[in-house]
């Protein structure tokens, strides 16, 4: 009867190992687009504990993930301005286009943005079996530099927005 009890014990912490736990969670993005086009973006995300350990002990580094992320999507460089281990900020250069219309206002337009190429990379890692990543940030805002606002909310793919400022 011991032995039972403690096979089972045994058998549970191997299912809790063995069990897909969720991982990387991206909880926030926000664009703020300046009047030239350039953008300070702040991506905020969650680690679970194997990720902690995995960043802890260098085998991963979701900042460096999420730049190369924003420097395939955009095709422009990404500087890295603040890494914590909930977050990280980058700034882009010209990042929205601009163009001036003929009744005097701007129209600036975003490009889209798709996070799928980091997930790939992410389940390339030898601990990918173990986790299941969601890159899609609950919430989305870009913010244009009248104030105006966009918001998405649970998409790993962001759509190209445009808007007039007059």
């Amino acid at each position: 009867m011991k032995f039972l009890k403690y096979a089972g014990i045994v058998a549970i912490i191997l299912f809790l190992f063995i069990l897909p736990v969720q991982a990387f969670t991206a909880d926030s993005l926000d664009i703020t687009v300046q009047n030239n086009g350039n953008a300070q973006i702040q991506f905020g995300y969650t680690l679970n504990w194997m990720e902690h350990m995995a960043v802890y002990l260098r085998i991963a580094d979701p900042a460096d993930e999420l730049s190369r992320a924003f420097e395939n999507n955009l095709q422009v460089p990404v500087s890295v301005e603040q890494v914590n281990s909930d977050s990280i900020r980058v700034s882009v250069d010209n990042f929205a286009q601009r163009s001036v219309n003929k009744g005097g206002g701007t129209t600036m337009s975003t490009p889209a943005l798709s996070f799928e190429a980091a997930e790939k990379v992410l389940k390339q890692y030898w601990f990918a079996p173990l986790i299941n990543p969601d890159f899609s940030p609950a919430i989305t805002t870009i913010t244009y530099p009248d104030g105006y606002k966009v918001k998405f909310y649970n998409v790993s793919n962001i759509p190209k927005t445009t808007h007039i400022i007059p």
